[in-house]
């Protein structure tokens, strides 16, 4: 059986935007947008949320799509705007992630970065910073993964880059009831992936509507 390549739980508002641009991006804001949390407090309030606290949250698609999110995933994929706020060379190697001491991957972590610094391991996850096209970086997961999938996880310049190379076997992206106006732009429209994909759209009480892609 083939190990997929699977974007999971990637948000978006409904004009196709997951990021402010880079100058926007910090420690304080993460994603550089005003009011992020619109966009992924749908998974937040499931059952399944792996942070939550409190019993409770939401049941249905929602809650099933954020279980999901770890099912027969072997290791992940990033960019280096998604590991942190830090842009060109490594000014130290403090910064281990936003994720403290237990990351939530619990697998190989593949950082794509034209700066590579040594691999460190928190917890049962272990960070390697590697240079090379997408299906270089692809063919290092995949090895790591030991016959499970690889989960490509943002942002969304690294997204673009899998969809460019046609990478990409499946994709969820759950659009938000939120407009930004400008930003970093997954697509102009989600009718841009069909010429290569299937489509099911599937709209959720949380008022997200999720946008599942297969390959043709």
């Amino acid at each position: 059986m083939s190990q997929l390549l699977k974007v999971q739980n990637f948000n978006v508002s409904s004009d196709g935007i997951a990021a402010g641009a880079s100058e926007a991006q910090s420690l304080e804001s993460p994603f550089g947008l005003p009011g992020a949390e619109r966009l992924f407090g749908w998974a937040g309030a499931t059952a399944s949320w792996p942070n939550r606290t409190e019993p409770g949250g939401s049941r249905g698609l929602d809650d099933y799509l954020t279980r999901d999110f770890t099912h027969n995933i072997g290791a992940e994929i990033m960019g280096r705007n998604k590991f942190g706020p830090q842009r060109g060379p490594w000014e130290n190697e403090d910064w281990r992630g936003w994720w403290g001491d237990e990351p939530p991957f619990r697998t190989p972590v593949f950082v794509m970065t034209h700066h590579p610094r040594p691999s460190y391991t928190l917890s049962d996850t272990t960070f390697h910073f590697v240079a090379g096209d997408p299906a270089e970086v692809l063919d290092q997961a995949r090895e790591a993964a030991q016959g499970k999938d690889v989960r490509l996880g943002g942002g969304v310049s690294t997204i673009r880059q899998f969809l460019a190379a046609d990478l990409i076997d499946t994709l969820h992206i759950a659009v938000a009831p939120v407009e930004y106006g400008s930003g970093v732009r997954l697509w102009n429209s989600p009718d841009d992936l069909l010429d290569r994909y299937h489509r099911d759209v599937v709209p959720s009480p949380s008022g997200v509507t999720h946008h599942l892609f297969w390959r043709k």
